[in-house]
């Protein structure tokens, strides 16, 4: 073989091992691009420091495992222009996330932030839910109560003798906070969330029955702790737009307790003789405020009551939550009396 042609052949094999080694880089390059196989189901918690470099972001995502290769990472994120710009933060990665779906969220900024789910029941009042936000490590009793009595609802009025200008604003439902959120966001967003429930079509519907949204409110609030049994709101709500009617006193026994300011199941004679404006057995219309926060169902009974004659109803005193409803006091008496015998059974 000659000179000439031992050159080629050599020069033929360098090329064909720098080609190989070409292809072996690039497809190692390739799958260190690749995802991470998705190992576990559960997030990662990735902490990501103040002033880190795109080198030092690139280690700490090899070190838990979310991506194949530092290097790798760190060139990619300068290719596509982002090694600047990725910020620091606590983080929720899982694996089986790709470079991009990384490097945006560390891009955006899309830190994870821990909330508290709670949940406040419909007729919670102001007293119960600050207890229930404290009972879930959001809020100091104290500090959510004095916020509470200095706060003015931007839905519905003020009225004189309310113990508590935001009760029955704060709409019960289910929340996701921010465990770092202040009582005054928790508050806002609450109030908030009954401005959001209260559509136009229900305010329009106050108009109709010449009502004030506060008074909605608090009938709705009387629904609310009254009525045990859903299919008897309407009906609750019908007496009472009944009485009012007739300048009745509405003669409920939450309200008197309200007024009482502690939880009783059974309400004495001598309690109604209480001095408050919540007492509604003392005082005819409508106590000054709510007595607690009523549900969007609640809300609903008051602006479309059923259409009834009745004027007076009783517990049925058998567990079961219902009433016994009557349209005369004669009728009343005789629903009392059937009350007492069940309880005695």
């Amino acid at each position: 073989m000659t000179k000439g042609k031992k050159l080629l052949v050599a020069a033929g094999i360098v090329f064909f091992l720098f080609a190989a080694a070409v292809g072996v880089f690039a497809f190692q390059v390739h799958k260190w691009l690749q995802p991470v196989p998705a190992m576990a189901a559960e997030p990662v918690l990735v902490t990501i420091p103040a002033g880190s470099s795109s080198t030092g972001i690139a280690k700490i995502l090899a070190d838990h495992g979310l991506i194949r290769n530092a290097t790798v990472f760190r060139l990619y994120a300068k290719y596509r222009g982002l090694d600047q710009k990725l910020q620091a933060g606590d983080y929720l990665f899982h694996f089986g996330m790709t470079m991009d779906e990384i490097l945006e969220q560390l891009r955006k900024g899309n830190v994870y932030r821990p909330t508290v789910t709670v949940t406040i029941p419909e007729g919670f009042n102001v007293e119960q839910i600050a207890e229930r936000l404290q009972a879930q490590g959001l809020v100091e009793y104290d500090v959510f109560m004095g916020l509470a009595r200095q706060t003015v609802p931007s839905l519905g009025q003020v009225r004189e003798g309310q113990r508590y200008a935001i009760e029955g604003y704060l709409f019960p439902d289910t929340y996701e906070f921010d465990v770092n959120a202040t009582p005054e966001q928790i508050l806002d967003r609450m109030l908030r969330r009954l401005e959001e429930i209260f559509t136009p079509d229900m305010r329009k519907r106050c108009q109709e029955l010449g009502l004030e949204i506060h008074d909605v409110m608090t009938l709705a609030a009387l629904v609310e702790r009254e009525a045990q049994v859903a299919a008897e709101r309407e009906l609750i709500a019908g007496v009472m737009h009944n009485r009012l009617q007739k300048n009745m006193p509405l003669q409920i026994d939450a309200s008197v307790i309200y007024a009482l300011g502690k939880h009783k199941q059974v309400v004495s004679l001598e309690d109604l003789k209480v001095d408050s404006p919540y007492n509604t057995y003392k005082y005819p219309g409508l106590p000054p405020g709510p007595i607690a926060s009523p549900g969007k169902a609640a809300i609903m009974a008051v602006l479309y009551p059923a259409e009834t004659d009745y004027l007076y109803y009783v517990a049925k005193g058998d567990g079961s939550g219902e009433h016994y409803f009557g349209r005369t006091l004669s009728e009343h008496n005789a629903n009392i009396k059937k009350a007492n015998e069940n309880r005695k059974r």
